[in-house]
């Protein structure tokens, strides 16, 4: 009941007390991030190098991550020090995937402000790791007004390169799809599945989705790409009035019985490594046999 209640805030507040109440949680854990520092209580490469090994990230992997950096610990050096280890553990033949989403709330209210999506210059809203990454050499971004995303290695250019022009985001030619065609994984890494995980979304573009989680309205927007060049693109956001009614964390013990996920620590923060491909199937089977979506988690009965 609780998370309900939770859930129903979340979606009704308004955006400048979701924002306000998103600025004293971070004020509270940065005292204690202090406290840390000063106490020498130093979260290591080395460190965030074995506990990545430990929950499964291999070499050679992509894997799309989704980060809460206050929640790891102090890392001296902070979002350089995580891509460092992470890429460390995947190799030169792996590929490090970062959602780079410009809205700071729902999509609906951020296209509704008339944005112009520049591929090189929009920042990322989806925390400091996101964005330090988005502006590293060799990151390659998806051309997509509300769900870009950004990737370095070995697939970066096949995973971004289709993302334009689809009217839906979350398409087999999304970065969310491909990821499950190349067995990747994602690692929430401090975030929950209700906070953070844009791959739950795969299976309203995968099947004839019997719920209207899209808003009625298409929106067109104005992008400009790497060479400065504008274009317009049509797309679509989710309904607000169905967002309401996610409850994705309640998912979590049927991916866990069904081998989807495995959960571990990251430094301080408690995490989950999920394997992309098992987790669009099981979500496609369980929608079929008993109604099982992130809006209905317990299925339709």
């Amino acid at each position: 009941m609780r998370k309900r209640i939770k859930q129903f805030f979340l979606y009704h507040s308004p955006e400048f007390l979701l924002s306000l109440a998103k600025f004293l949680k971070k004020q509270n854990r940065w005292k204690y991030l202090a406290q840390q520092k000063k106490s020498h209580r130093i979260i290591t490469v080395e460190k965030l190098i074995d506990d990545l090994k430990k929950i499964g990230l291999k070499q050679d992997d992509a894997v799309l991550v989704h980060c809460s950096l206050s929640k790891i610990g102090y890392v001296k050096n902070g979002a350089e020090d995580i891509i460092d280890a992470i890429e460390k553990v995947i190799g030169i033949n792996g590929t490090l995937l970062m959602p780079s989403f410009p809205a700071k709330g729902r999509n609906k209210n951020y296209l509704e402000s008339n944005p112009i999506f520049d591929l090189r210059n929009t920042p990322s809203q989806m925390g400091a790791v996101t964005e330090y990454f988005r502006k590293l050499p060799d990151v390659k971004r998806s051309f997509h007004p509300t769900d870009p995303v950004c990737a370095r290695g070995k697939l970066a250019t096949w995973i971004t390169e289709l993302h334009f022009g689809q009217l839906t985001p979350y398409n087999a030619s999304s970065p969310f799809r491909k990821l499950t065609e190349c067995n990747g994984k994602i690692l929430m890494l401090g975030t929950t599945l209700n906070g953070a995980c844009t791959n739950l979304h795969t299976l309203e573009d995968a099947v004839d989705f019997k719920y209207p989680v899209y808003d009625e309205k298409i929106f067109e927007v104005e992008m400009i790409d790497e060479s400065g060049n504008h274009h317009r693109m049509k797309t679509k956001v989710h309904n607000p009035v169905y967002s309401a009614k996610r409850n994705n964390d309640e998912l979590k013990p049927l991916f866990e019985k069904e081998g989807v996920l495995v959960n571990g620590k990251i430094g301080e923060a408690d995490s989950m490594l999920i394997d992309a491909n098992k987790l669009l199937e099981v979500m496609i089977k369980y929608y079929y046999s008993d109604g099982v979506t992130m809006y209905t988690p317990h299925g339709e009965k």
